[in-house]
């Protein structure tokens, strides 16, 4: 019994713990993680990294990482990325993911004014690579 209280009170003693003394300006509490590099980039900086980004895209699932990365921000990306974005879709030959880039940007503007304006700049685009909207696939 008394081995039980010796070892209760050792395991319940405070332990002291030693601070070593660091020189000022060599320890920090900075963290770095990948997306401070782009916490203060323009909108332009933006849209001409995803261009060249969805550029040199070579596989659908970089084409897929690009656009998850890329719809994740609080903006809408520039009609540039989108086309880029499209054409890097049907260049690795997926056309379902062409579709749906155009659903993403529907979601991501304010109103259907917007949506319309993105689907007119890009119409040409759009013509080129064969692409239909959502809506044009579905009237029902």
């Amino acid at each position: 019994m008394n081995y039980r209280i010796v070892s209760s009170a050792l395991r319940a003693r405070p332990i002291a713990t030693l601070h070593r003394a660091v020189p000022p300006g060599f320890a920090t509490n900075v963290r770095f993680s990948s997306s401070d590099a782009h916490s203060q980039e323009s909108f332009e900086a933006f849209s001409e990294r995803y261009v060249a980004f969805f550029q040199g895209a070579q596989d659908l699932f970089e084409v897929q990482r690009g656009l998850n990365n890329c719809f994740a921000h609080d903006l809408v990306p520039s009609p540039s990325v989108i086309e880029a974005a499209v054409r890097a879709a049907r260049r690795v030959d997926d056309y379902a993911t062409a579709v749906r880039i155009f659903e993403g940007v529907k979601e991501k503007v304010e109103n259907k004014q917007q949506y319309q304006a993105y689907l007119e700049e890009l119409k040409p685009v759009r013509e080129e690579l064969g692409i239909d909207v959502k809506e044009e696939l579905y009237t029902s």
